[in-house]
């Protein structure tokens, strides 16, 4: 019953299987819970967290903490609030040396202010999603010039800007080649783009920090440059967080996995059509990762 209780979709559900209450089902659950998941845990040297939408009655989001070397889940932290990860962190962190995080500052002063001064390393995906949001600024500024057309077909075709240049397929090429001559803007925003991508793709093949450092020091030079407000907003984000995100090629470790974590906690989420409580779905989340080996098969 245990086990069905974990892996159905609904308590309701494993209940009409089972031949059973719904009540005992989540006494059942609740057994299991209290057994297998302990209430803060000392952490280990390497941590990572991220933030997910659980829209539970202890807020709209809550907080994984996850082993960054095991990439096992450890703990849920019922809000993203700043006290409430310094609190945690303060009474469990002891250990922790290095945190992975995305780019958010009140995690950051949460970290700080609870472990003092250990390694934060900035998730690659988050820092250089910024230079792709500048990218895609200049298109949609610049084709509001544009006749109907081709604003609505620059639109559909944006991914062409996205791709590194050569990855793209001859069409792809052609299109790239169209919207950049029609803009003088959009074509140095482009090769901004290209600029970073050949800077990110170097850089994660060499163990020469100072030359890593070197190397962005001159893109935000050619960014400055070309004067183009959206990259000049993202480098300047770049900047506050230079630090950390040169962490991230001296560390090397990444916040990816708990984003796949995040997307099976969604799947959870919707096929229960939503937890009213966040100990029914923090548990659901943590005791269906720690048995994520067994399958159940109900009906």
């Amino acid at each position: 019953m245990s086990i069905r209780a974990i892996k159905a979709k609904k308590f309701k559900e494993a209940a009409e299987v089972l031949g059973t209450s719904t009540t005992t089902v989540i006494r059942s659950f609740k057994k299991v819970a209290n057994k297998q998941l302990v209430e803060g845990v000392r952490l280990p040297k390497a941590i990572a967290i991220d933030e997910y939408k659980g829209d539970t009655d202890a807020g709209t989001y809550q907080l994984i903490i996850a082993n960054a070397e095991t990439r096992e889940p450890i703990d849920i932290l019922p809000n993203r609030k700043k006290e409430t990860i310094k609190n945690y962190l303060s009474q469990y962190g002891a250990d922790v040396e290095i945190v992975v995080m995305d780019m958010n500052p009140s995690f950051k002063a949460a970290v700080r202010q609870a472990l003092g001064r250990p390694v934060i390393v900035a998730d690659r995906f988050h820092f250089s999603r910024y230079i792709y949001w500048a990218m895609d600024e200049v298109r949609r500024e610049v084709q509001k010039e544009w006749d109907k057309y081709n604003r609505t077909k620059c639109k559909r075709m944006r991914h062409v800007f996205y791709k590194r240049a050569s990855k793209l397929s001859p069409i792809q090429q052609w299109y790239l080649q169209r919207y950049t001559e029609m803009s003088e803007t959009l074509k140095v925003a482009h090769e901004l783009k290209e600029a970073y991508c050949e800077w990110f793709d170097w850089a994660k093949t060499k163990n020469d920090i100072v030359e890593v450092k070197k190397r962005l020091l001159a893109f935000y030079r050619k960014v400055e440059e070309t004067k183009l407000p959206a990259f000049l907003k993202a480098i300047q984000t770049l900047k506050n967080w230079q630090v950390e995100i040169l962490n991230s090629f001296s560390f090397g470790y990444s916040n990816g996995f708990l984003e796949g974590i995040n997307n099976k906690t969604k799947v959870m989420k919707r096929n229960a059509y939503g937890f009213r409580r966040f100990d029914h779905f923090r548990a659901k989340i943590l005791l269906n990762l720690k048995y994520k080996e067994i399958g159940v098969h109900l009906g």
